[in-house]
């Protein structure tokens, strides 16, 4: 299938009749209520309910209310199908509503309803400790890639010459800034982070899910010495860059407010299904949900 933007209809599709399929087959840790953080991106930005807001491309919504010393009280979806709602239908399902910080009511306006082209939780978390994630982008082994290619005469600063003048830019998947042999090198890369976890850190439980442009690998076990806090985060990422030279993002793995794309979710951007895999040898490209017109 060619690498292309889902459609509106596609999007509505896929999370109305497909993605409840694959609900069941989340990982134990994605409850209503486990993360402390369900979060959307949209197309275009959306109106909230005051008019002296701004409107909004990217929105969090919090799992659990909180008191006054930020412990938890009352839930805010009573069960995951209350965030599939959330999901489908976010302007008229918002957990916000009747507060002004609500996105607007898709029925007193003239646009349409905001469909979520990426869906994400936090990896905070209510009832376990923060998930380990390490985030392995495609676009950043392609930018790697092109500097070797062009060693002089671009500022690399210059992203869209950089990738231009390295081939990669009309490389299948044309027009996106990486090529399809930087997401099957990225998936080599998770899989090998995930043997360092197996082997060098004795991890029992792990997982590498690819999400449609890389892989995000996961260090789920409890580490009863530091559980896995900020610091000890931080030295797992010089690890990884600098001893075993994998290109990671440094920033996601030891900062606690970052989010994840939910597995099972749909990447619009280019017609994938987020999902947990379990070989280096994945077919990405025949990774398209059911509903999406091939």
């Amino acid at each position: 299938m060619t690498w292309r933007p889902a459609t509106d209809e596609e999007i509505d599709r896929y999370y109305a009749e497909e993605f409840p399929t694959h609900v069941d087959h989340l990982p134990g840790f994605l409850t209503a209520t486990g993360p402390k953080q369900y979060a959307l991106a949209f197309r275009e930005a959306h109106p909230v309910r005051s008019d002296e807001r701004p409107n909004k491309e990217f929105i969090r919504r919090d799992t659990r209310q909180t008191n006054e010393a930020g412990e938890p009280t009352i839930q805010v979806f009573d069960q995951f199908e209350d965030v599939i709602d959330f999901i489908r239908q976010p302007a008229r399902n918002d957990p916000l509503a009747p507060s002004e910080y609500a996105l607007a009511d898709p029925a007193l306006l003239e646009n349409t309803a905001p469909r979520p082209a990426a869906v994400y939780y936090a990896l905070a978390h209510w009832d376990r400790p923060w998930i380990l994630l390490v985030d392995i982008d495609a676009k950043d082994i392609a930018r790697e890639r092109a500097t070797e290619i062009v060693p002089f005469g671009v500022d690399e600063n210059d992203l869209t010459d950089l990738l231009d003048m390295a081939g990669i830019l009309d490389a299948p998947p044309a027009g996106y800034p990486y090529a399809f042999e930087d997401i099957e090198q990225a998936l080599e890369y998770g899989f090998e982070v995930q043997d360092i976890f197996e082997q060098d850190f004795a991890a029992e439980e792990t997982m590498v899910v690819y999400t449609g442009q890389g892989v995000h690998v996961y260090l789920l076990d409890s580490d009863p010495a530091h559980r896995y806090d900020e610091k000890s985060r931080e030295v797992v990422v010089d690890l990884l860059s600098e001893s075993y030279d994998i290109p990671i993002d440094p920033v996601v793995t030891p900062d606690r407010r970052r989010v994840a794309r939910l597995p099972y979710s749909l990447h619009a951007d280019v017609c994938r299904l987020v999902q947990p895999i379990s070989s280096p040898d994945f077919d990405f490209r025949s990774a398209t949900p059911e509903v999406i017109e091939t």
